[in-house]
């Protein structure tokens, strides 16, 4: 699995160079959209009932505005919104970006 290089912001977009001398351009909107937090998706209890997930779905507007590094695995964004709670792992963020291509 390739993991980033550096990271950049250009515009509204995440910009990723792989070690694998590949790119990745991830508009701030869609990484919002796909975030994995229990609060974006939801998350279900030792029964099967789900909680959270209900917010809004679309995220005009908003922006990266900064990022931690989450070991040597993944990162979890700040986003305008005042959401920050996604960890977006190497492995999803190269998943989500065959989202893009379709």
């Amino acid at each position: 699995m390739p993991k980033p290089s550096d990271i950049q912001l250009i515009g509204t977009e995440l910009c990723i160079r792989w070690d694998d001398a590949t790119e990745s351009y991830f508009p701030a909107e869609f990484l919002r959209k796909h975030s994995p937090s229990a609060q974006n998706i939801g998350e279900k209890d030792i029964l099967g009932n789900q909680y959270g997930g209900d917010g809004p779905k679309e995220f005009a507007g908003v922006t990266i505005i900064g990022w931690d590094f989450q070991g040597n695995y993944a990162m979890r964004p700040s986003f305008s919104d005042g959401h920050n709670t996604g960890l977006f792992s190497w492995e999803f963020l190269k998943e989500l970006e065959t989202k893009l291509e379709t």
